[in-house]
């Protein structure tokens, strides 16, 4: 694993973007045994206004907590998109939800299209799991942290009654990056 590895989880308010970078960095620490650190930040319309979420995994100690130089930014809503993609690296990745995200900005780094709430809303039944399926996708997509340990994070942090269908969520999202990333 590189020293640092920055990820940016970004859309809408009421997308379950700031639960979902504070469950990805619990699976980093909690369940992988890493050294990770998250932050959030979104407007003040909160619901529906741009939100982000930050996670930094290290296997070091984090001394600067703020992401500058992102590795993998997903992008949920073109607003978010735009607004917050200026810090990928040029090797990095964009990750955006092909059915809202229709226009990319452009750069050096690689653009995934994945469609993660048609995911939700269809394979699932529940638009409102597209944050859990994304996490499956990041997972998959940067090897970062173990499927494993974003289960366990995720059955920790979501209402009971609704684990399996959690768990059916992180598979998809996991399962749809593999096929759409094979090399």
């Amino acid at each position: 694993m590189s020293a640092r590895y920055e990820i940016r989880f970004s859309g809408s308010g009421g997308q379950g973007l700031i639960l979902a970078g504070v469950i990805f960095a619990e699976a980093a620490t909690i369940f992988d045994t890493k050294t990770a650190v998250q932050s959030q930040s979104y407007g003040p319309e909160a619901r529906g206004g741009a939100s982000k979420s930050e996670v930094i995994i290290s296997d070091k100690t984090i001394d600067f907590p703020k992401a500058t130089k992102i590795d993998l930014m997903l992008a949920l809503t073109p607003e978010a998109c735009m607004k917050y993609y200026k810090d990928i690296k040029p090797d990095g990745t964009l990750l955006v939800d092909e059915d809202f995200v229709k226009e990319t900005p452009k750069g050096t780094f690689k653009v995934i299209r994945l469609p993660i709430i048609r995911t939700a809303s269809e394979e699932i039944g529940k638009a409102f799991v597209a944050n859990i399926v994304a996490l499956g996708a990041i997972a998959a997509i940067t090897g970062q942290v173990t499927l494993e340990a974003v289960e366990k994070a995720v059955l920790s942090r979501v209402p009971k009654g609704t684990e399996e269908l959690n768990k059916k969520a992180l598979r998809a999202g996991y399962d749809l990056a593999k096929a759409r990333t094979k090399n």
